[in-house]
């Protein structure tokens, strides 16, 4: 069951990992089609347009590095540098989205774009935090195959 699991993961993080490249890609016409039931939108479509791409593209690379970890999980080899490499990498990105939506308030400050800001910084937290776990695994990894 934990395997099926893992691979509906890897398939629904390859799903998201493309979609989400597809609608980074239509973010301006998104925005303007929503511009015409919003007028904020269609008064802001460039400065909203360009949050929104920096943003999407922050997220596929955390998804990018997310599908780079489960190959790992599939491979059951967790615990390698490389997976301490994406977490803090995904740390990193999702500071930049929560400093890049922190921009949004200048536009349009919602109770939605301060919880989104708090997730982010969260989540960076919560990876920066992990890879040192994952380091720490690492190394006792490395220091039990040498005794071998």
């Amino acid at each position: 069951m934990n395997r099926k699991l893992t691979v509906f993961t890897k398939i629904l993080l390859d799903f998201l990992y493309y979609a989400g490249i597809i609608v980074t890609i239509l973010v301006p016409l998104i925005i303007s089609w929503y511009g015409n039931y919003n007028s904020y939108f269609g008064n802001n479509v460039i400065s909203l347009s360009v949050i929104f791409i920096l943003s999407g593209i922050l997220a596929v690379l955390i998804i990018r590095e997310l599908r780079k970890m489960f190959r790992s999980v599939l491979d059951d080899n967790c615990f390698i540098p490389e997976n301490v490499n994406s977490l803090r990498k995904m740390g990193t990105y999702s500071f930049c989205i929560a400093v890049i939506t922190c921009c949004r308030l200048f536009l349009y400050m919602t109770p939605a774009v301060l919880i989104v800001i708090l997730v982010f910084v969260i989540a960076g937290l919560f990876s920066k935090v992990l890879s040192q776990v994952f380091q720490t695994a690492v190394n006792y990894k490395q220091e039990n195959d040498l005794t071998i």
